[in-house]
């Protein structure tokens, strides 16, 4: 056989065997990616893998990175950034770990083996031409091709997605795919702060229906964008949420309404519903206040209240909540949230609503203003399996 033969052997036989997988996705398209990491979950046994059980000791910057002793984790970055003259950017990037196996031995065989899968979701909104880009990639965490590490600091990549600590607080952020890029500073500006019980967060009644949740809730951003060939020079405020955990939805969950707020007051409110079977939320939703100077106050299910004003349905007819009153009796807080555009769907991998949002409204009576991030799951389809 000539070489040119036995290569082309060689690539056919590691696609079938899915050593490798990698999926990039243009604005508006579906994934198309050869394998599914949601296929046959259920051969996973969950014994296997940790579960979100006591509260940890966190160690940084050990615990920025994987996780793999819990099957799901997630890095989840997003931010509202401005041009000088006011122009309106909202961007998401998300690295996504998921097992794939719960079979460990044999693992160093080949550079190839892993029983872990990296999806990152990348996506920038904006809103001046009502314009929202999506991309994806997907493989294997083996070979270099995607993983993090803390040597010596934390970083997280996927491909040329990258995140890298340059310091204790400053992160370096590029993505980009095709006619859309961002390269990014993010600078921590209050620390890391823990939701729930010192960053156990209880998700549902069963032992273990819970995650390890901490955020970067105000991290200033400065840097660039590009859209085809235009450039802007960009400033604002990023988020970040690392999550992980093994069972985290209970039996009758099917997915969530997050929020993410940043207050032009120094404030910030982190606030999720989780979403049943029956359309009710379940007791378990939970939320975290963020005072200007770094002190946090954990929020109840009977703490805040949440009311959809409005909605907004696809092409296909999925219907997603589109604009919110929010009120915090505790702190006297009210808000209305509005999108900046109502079509930030994420259409990939799997399919959830996830954009930028304004937020105006009164705290102690004095009017304030902002930005966040409002995401929306399990109305395309359950997230049950998936986290």
């Amino acid at each position: 056989m000539n070489k040119k033969y036995l290569f082309t052997i060689f690539i056919i036989l590691l696609l079938i065997s899915g050593f490798f997988v990698l999926t990039i996705n243009k604005p508006g398209q579906l994934s198309g990616s050869t394998i599914s990491f949601l296929d046959d979950q259920s051969n996973i046994k969950e014994n296997k893998y940790k579960k979100a059980i006591d509260r940890m000791d966190f160690v940084f910057p050990d615990d920025h990175g994987a996780h793999p002793e819990y099957l799901t984790e997630w890095w989840y970055y997003t931010g509202n950034i401005f041009t000088d003259d006011g122009r309106h950017f909202g961007y998401q990037l998300t690295f996504f770990r998921r097992a794939i196996s719960d079979q460990f031995d044999d693992l160093s065989a080949s550079n190839w083996a892993s029983n872990q899968i990296y999806l990152a979701h990348f996506a920038v909104t904006d809103t001046a031409s009502n314009q929202h880009y999506v991309f994806d990639h997907i493989s294997r965490g083996s070979a270099g091709l995607a993983g993090t590490s803390v040597n010596p600091l934390f970083s997280i990549w996927l491909k040329d997605w990258e995140i890298v600590q340059l310091s204790d607080n400053v992160f370096q952020m590029n993505a980009g795919f095709d006619n859309v890029e961002i390269n990014l500073i993010l600078t921590d500006v209050k620390g890391i702060i823990f939701h729930g019980d010192d960053g156990l967060s209880q998700k549902g009644s069963e032992i273990g229906n819970a995650s390890y949740y901490f955020s970067q809730t105000r991290m200033g951003t400065t840097g660039r964008i590009r859209i085809s060939d235009e450039e802007f020079d960009v400033n604002g405020f990023s988020w970040m949420d690392h999550e992980f955990g093994t069972s985290t939805l209970g039996s009758n969950q099917i997915g969530w309404d997050w929020f993410s707020i940043q207050l032009d007051k120094q404030t910030e409110i982190m606030l999720f519903q989780i979403r049943q079977e029956d359309g009710s939320f379940s007791d378990f939703s939970s939320g975290t206040i963020i005072f200007k100077d770094g002190n946090t106050e954990n929020l109840e299910v009977n703490d805040f209240e949440i009311e959809v004003l409005d909605t907004w349905q696809t092409s296909d007819q999925i219907t997603y909540p589109n604009k919110w009153k929010i009120n915090i009796e505790q702190i006297n807080l009210k808000m209305e949230i509005t999108p900046v555009m109502n079509d930030q769907e994420m259409n990939l991998f799997f399919r959830y609503w996830e954009g930028a949002v304004r937020i105006n409204g009164t705290l102690n009576g004095e009017e304030i203003s902002g930005y966040g991030y409002v995401e929306l799951t399990g109305y395309a389809q359950s997230m049950q399996g998936v986290f």
